[in-house]
């Protein structure tokens, strides 16, 4: 479960982690601040709202009323904004990056730290990054903040203050069953004082029978993935063009990796699942008309979804739904063959190859 960034400093407030002065909003009449000038965030589950406009700088009551208002009304990635943070501006001298998350390779927490705070961990280069991986057996001790803080090249003053923190997120990253807790950016004020300028925090969905203060939130999707919800689809909206429909979450995210890798951009993950319905691939052809895309690329790996079937799917969809994008389908598997006559019947080409498809699907919408 991820938690909104109020929520996650209150965690962190907690623990004893220091954080901004603020307030959490959810409407336009909760607009009163004291002190200016004052930062106005957006509370959504997704990156990136700062690129997106829903972090704005207010320097009067009626600038905040203005800008608080603005970003109600606004959708970051296709997600609604149904509430704020209200913190008080930060003096900032230099921006760092902390984390506890769970490296699934070698089954053990790692520590990520960095000296580049503020921007993505993943564009931040390798000789800037410092790794701890500990041994859950053992758990943290304070000798492992002296030696991460001592290879990130810390003052005597920022380390002692650092160690405290970063102790402190590995208290709470045990103790709420975490899969993530990060810090970006770990401020450090022009006074030297360090505090949690951002919180995100990922916890184990399967552990909140643990937690009872924290409560699931309600599931954030963009109209898109709404709709393939209440039809009964497994839908993920991404920023691409590339219509997706494949069965298995497996095979789906490969083909979002080949169709990446050949310089396209996915717009969605749709799984089919194990499903043997003809009306279920035309349901999925009605979502994605929905869809601002360029073209569609279905792979289907024959086993419990026989090929035929999804071929008289697609022929249906054709005639009923009028996609008025190329489709290019890649069948392997049960029935195939079958599948593939019905398809040639019907005007479309297809393939056995998965990155076949792929190569056509780039020639088509190129």
């Amino acid at each position: 479960m991820n938690l909104y960034e109020y929520q996650a400093k209150e965690l962190f407030k907690k623990f004893g982690i220091s954080i901004p002065a603020g307030k959490h909003v959810a409407t336009e009449a909760d607009l009163q601040w004291d002190k200016f000038p004052v930062v106005v965030k957006a509370q959504v589950l997704t990156g990136g709202r700062g690129k997106a406009g829903g972090i704005k700088f207010a320097n009067d009551i009626g600038d905040l009323r203005a800008k608080g208002k603005e970003i109600l009304a606004m959708s970051i990635k296709g997600l609604k904004v149904r509430s704020l943070l209200l913190e008080e501006k930060l003096e900032i001298a230099k921006e760092y990056y902390l984390s506890v998350t769970l490296d699934r390779s070698t089954k053990r927490p790692i520590i990520i730290a960095s000296t580049s705070g503020g921007m993505e961990i993943e564009d931040v280069e390798d000789s800037k990054i410092v790794k701890y991986w500990i041994d859950p057996t053992l758990g943290y001790s304070s000798f492992i903040g002296r030696e991460v803080s001592f290879k990130l090249g810390l003052s005597p003053e920022e380390s002692k203050q650092f160690q405290d923190v970063l102790g402190k997120i590995y208290a709470l990253y045990e103790g709420y069953d975490c899969e993530l807790v990060e810090i970006n950016p770990l401020v450090v004020l022009k006074d030297g004082k360090i505090l949690a300028g951002d919180a995100k925090i990922v916890v184990d969905s399967d552990s909140l029978f643990r937690h009872k203060e924290l409560s699931e939130n309600p599931a954030e999707r963009t109209e898109l993935e709404e709709l393939a919800f209440k039809r009964g689809y497994a839908l993920v909206e991404l920023g691409g063009d590339i219509g997706v429909i494949a069965n298995g979450a497996g095979l789906t995210m490969a083909t979002l990796d080949g169709l990446t890798l050949k310089g396209l951009k996915p717009k969605n993950f749709l799984d089919l699942g194990g499903s043997d319905d003809v009306e279920k691939v035309v349901g999925a052809f009605q979502i994605l008309k929905e869809a601002k895309i360029r073209g569609i690329l279905i792979n289907i790996f024959g086993g419990v979804t026989h090929c035929d079937t999804v071929a008289n799917g697609i022929a249906e969809a054709k005639k009923r739904v009028g996609i008025g994008v190329p489709i290019v389908v890649r069948l392997s598997g049960v029935n195939e063959d079958l599948g593939r006559q019905i398809l040639k019947e019907n005007g479309i080409e297809s393939y056995s190859d998965m990155m076949d498809a792929i190569n056509e699907t780039v020639k088509v919408v190129k």
